[in-house]
Formats: C-alpha cells, sequence, structure tokens
C-alpha cells in the first residue's frame, strides 16, 4: 500500500465532494489528487529523484498539505520544517537532512541544490504533467523525517516508513477518531507541520471536509468553527486554555464531537473546565517523535481517571521499565518504553543514538510513569527534567499542575536553579489573565503542595517561550532566568 494510493482512492470515492478549504479556497478530493499529481511530476522533472530529501517550510495552507502529498506520490523523502522557527534552525534541519530541495514561503537565506519559492511552487502546480505520478518505495523505506523537538538539546531527524504512516492512520481510525466519515468536518488550527497534521490522512481516508487555519487565533477559531460546523479537531492545551478565557465561549454555538488533544501534557483542572464547555468530547493521544502520536490513548469515557494518558493504542505495545530494563509492577515509577510497527525505523545519520534509543527492542521514550492495575498509564515527567532538591525528588509537572489550577494562569513552567543550600532550587513561571498576583499565587502553591516541592519564588511573564510544535521550552525558561532576560 502507498500513500499516493489512499489520495487516488478518496478521488474516486468522493470525487467532487469537498476535501479541503482554506479562505475562500476549496479544493474536492479529485482537485487534490490532480494537484498533487502534477506537483509530483514537477519535481521529477525538476531534477530530484526518488529517495532525495525535500525539505518543506510552508505556513499551515492547501499549498503545504499538496506539496506534503505531491512528495510521497514522487517517491520523494519530506523533511516537515516549522514556519514558526528561525532560519538557523532551518539551514541546520536542511544540512542535517541531506535535503536536496527546499520547498518554502519565501524565506531569505535558506538554500538547497533545488530551491523551490512560493511563486514557482504554484507555477509548479498549474503546469505540471497531469498524468498519474505514482513512484512506488518500500513499506520500510523513508517516507518522511521529522524532528524531535530540541526541548532537551539538538534536534535529532527521526526515520519514519510508509509501514509506520500506516499504522498511525489505522491507530487514528480504530482508537482516536473511530467515527470520523464523509459529511464531517475537521477544523485544523494547530500546526500542520506538526500534530494536526497527522489528522489529515484520516480525513482523506473517510471522506471527511478539512478546514485549515493559517494561524491559530482563539477568537476566530470560535468564530469559523460555529461558521463551518466543524464537529472534529486537535488541540494542544495552550490553545484549549486560550480558548476558555474567550469572553465569547459561553455563546459560541459549537457543535463537536471529538476534540482530540496532545502533544504536551495537560492539567487535571483544564480538563475539567472543557470538559464542563464541551461536553464529554475529548480524547487524548500520547505519542513522540520516534512514535508520532501513538503509544496511548485516552478515550472519552475515560476521563474520571485524572491524569491519565489512557491506555496503549490497538498497534501498540507499552510498559514501564526500571533503570536495569526490568519490567516494573502496576503503581511503580519507572520509564515509559513502548513497542511496534507505529515507532521510528531509526534515527537519521545517528546509529549509536538509535541503538541506545531502542535498548532491548524497546523504545525508551525518556517519560517517567507508572501503570495502574487496569493498564491505565500516567506521565510524572521527563526522565531528564526531573530536580532534586533538599535530597527529594521534584518533577515539575506535578508542580505545574498545582499552578495552572489557579484561576487566572495559562501556563506554568517549573525549573531548578543552582542552589548550595537545596541543590535545585524550586522556581516557577506562569503567564496568564492580567491581574495575577506572584504573592497571592505562591501562597496558593504552598497550601497545596508538599514543603519539598513548593516553588521558592513565582515570576509572572507575558508568555512563555515557546517550540514550533508549541510546547512550553523549560530550559529555555531557565536560561532567560539564569542570563537575567527574563519576561
Amino acid at each position: 500500500m502507498q500513500i499516493g494510493s489512499l489520495i487516488r482512492r478518496a478521488a474516486r470515492h468522493y470525487g467532487a465532494a469537498p476535501c479541503l478549504t482554506e479562505g475562500g479556497r476549496t479544493l474536492s478530493f479529485r482537485e487534490f489528487n490532480d494537484a498533487t499529481d502534477r506537483l509530483g511530476n514537477a519535481l521529477l522533472d525538476r531534477g530530484l529523484r526518488p529517495g532525495d530529501r525535500v525539505s518543506v517550510i510552508l505556513p499551515n495552507s492547501i499549498d503545504c498539505l499538496i506539496a506534503y502529498y505531491a512528495i510521497a506520490k514522487a517517491g520523494l523523502v519530506r523533511v516537515q520544517l516549522n514556519t514558526r522557527e528561525t532560519v538557523e534552525n532551518h539551514c541546520y534541519k536542511i544540512e542535517d537532512s541531506g535535503s536536496r530541495g527546499v520547498i518554502h514561503a519565501n524565506i531569505e537565506g535558506v538554500n538547497a541544490d533545488i530551491g523551490i519559492a512560493w511563486d514557482e511552487l504554484h507555477d509548479m502546480q498549474a503546469r505540471g504533467r497531469a498524468e498519474s505520478c505514482a513512484v512506488d518505495r518500500g513499506l520500510d523505506d523513508p517516507l518522511r523525517l521529522g524532528y524531535t523537538g530540541g526541548t532537551t538539546g539538538k534536534p535529532k531527524a527521526v526515520t519514519l516508513t510508509t509501514r509506520g504512516e500506516l499504522t498511525e492512520l489505522t491507530a487514528f481510525l480504530t482508537d482516536l477518531v473511530p467515527e470520523i466519515k464523509q459529511g464531517d468536518t475537521f477544523l485544523h488550527a494547530a500546526p500542520i507541520a506538526h500534530a494536526s497534521g497527522a489528522f489529515f490522512l484520516p480525513c482523506i481516508a473517510r471522506g471527511a471536509h478539512s478546514i485549515i487555519m493559517p494561524k491559530f487565533d482563539a477568537g476566530e477559531f470560535l468564530v469559523l468553527a460555529e461558521e463551518s460546523r466543524a464537529n472534529l479537531t486537535f488541540l494542544v492545551p495552550t490553545m484549549l486554555a486560550m480558548l476558555l478565557e474567550q469572553v465569547t465561549i459561553d455563546q459560541a454555538r459549537l457543535g463537536f464531537k471529538r476534540i482530540a488533544y496532545g502533544a504536551s501534557s495537560i492539567s487535571p483542572s483544564l480538563i475539567q473546565r472543557a470538559e464542563r464547555r464541551f461536553g464529554r468530547v475529548f480524547a487524548q493521544c500520547y505519542g513522540q517523535a520516534e512514535s508520532p502520536m501513538v503509544i496511548t490513548c485516552l478515550k472519552p469515557e475515560d476521563h474520571d481517571r485524572i491524569g491519565s494518558c489512557g491506555r496503549p493504542f490497538t498497534v501498540a505495545e507499552v510498559a514501564i521499565f526500571d533503570a536495569d530494563d526490568r519490567p516494573l509492577p502496576p503503581n511503580e515509577r519507572g520509564e515509559i518504553v513502548c513497542r511496534g510497527p507505529q515507532t521510528m525505523a531509526y534515527y537519521w545519520n545517528r546509529p549509536e543514538q538509535t541503538a541506545e534509543a531502542f535498548r532491548n527492542g524497546w523504545l525508551h521514550t525518556g517519560d517517567i510513569g507508572f501503570m495502574d492495575e487496569e493498564g491505565f498509564f500516567y506521565i510524572v515527567d521527563r526522565k531528564n527534567d526531573m530536580l532534586i532538591s533538599g535530597g527529594f525528588n521534584v518533577y515539575p509537572r506535578e508542580v505545574e499542575d498545582v499552578l495552572l489550577a489557579y484561576p487566572g494562569v495559562v501556563e506554568a513552567a517549573v525549573v531548578g536553579l543552582p542552589d548550595e543550600r537545596w541543590g535545585d532550587r524550586v522556581v516557577a513561571v506562569v503567564a496568564g489573565r492580567a491581574g495575577l498576583d506572584a504573592a497571592a499565587l505562591l501562597e496558593y502553591a504552598r497550601s497545596n503542595l508538599a514543603t519539598y516541592k513548593r516553588p521558592k519564588s513565582i515570576e509572572i511573564w507575558g508568555e512563555l517561550p515557546k517550540s514550533g510544535a508549541n510546547k512550553i521550552l523549560r530550559r529555555v525558561v531557565r536560561d532567560k532566568i539564569l542570563a537575567g532576560t527574563a519576561r
């Protein structure tokens, strides 16, 4: 099975039905298939060859999705980059991946053997050969490279295959959005270059209409969701928190039957507020770049299990290991590990790090967690983010969850600063509603946390630094505090 086959099948099955809408532009399933054929052929005619890597730096748009799937049809390897990142980061990834081509939104300073800016991209879509573009690749050959978030260091490219992509599609249709069907409307508000893009193939496979927001704005999201009668979407927790802060949230006439969320941890207080407004429609997916979106799934009916990230997806095997890679019994904390056809094949050009990640045949996630007696998993925090204060282990996420329960707090990051007495001095930074009082918040934290977990100080910033995938970057928060460049 080839990814291009899904596009061609959708064109036959759904024909003139709307496939993609961005602003005033709509493509049918048949038109999307034709556009990806033309661009795929044009890329090959431009001098690219099957197996070549092609970096794509385009904002949320129809053009972005045409580029992604033209590359798939042409047997090329997609390297998806986020427009929110710096030119320096783009150049690093283009070089690291060995990209021969780069398709970009008129970004100065990005270069490859074959550079295609927006005007040429549109011309190639219009003038490319109309015949079917169908270059087959092996199921375990590279399909795309995705980069780790760089939250703990230099980003690494993970090699993802057609087998993995089809497994992710199966997992979504089996567990995460099983009810998606023709006539549904999926509102893509998060970056397509990251998690939201994973929901496009399920829409293609089932004939659902995808509506693309070029950039997330909470107020515009509510308007567009109401006007389009969108009933499916994916949000990261920060976006969900911003929606709930909108003054029009209670007046908006919304009809979501499924809101998937993930990409970063969510506080119990936030999901409880969200369920009060939207109903029991939320499904969480836990994954990482090395196992995209597919490790565990918390279904709507299981959201009474506060703090859980769910049970393993049908296609995944998940366990908790100790430091010596021995399985741990329920309720004991250790590292979350997984295996299955959904995981990456390897880190690109990093065999030693690949071997370390796949010790004993299991992908080691770097996340600390535990499993209860009924097979539900709980993430405590990243292994590398754990603090030791006064001899006690402090997991930043536990402290952040308490701070996020305070009225008006939308974002929180907890870090450790060097301290002769404590080892790590626990410090918190928050952002949120105007008028937040640091002293009152600190007193609240002291009343709701064990002594050794209490922040020694709390700062209020306008916003917290995030990755291109909207993950809060604790290491950047820490660096800014140490450098005295906060806020």
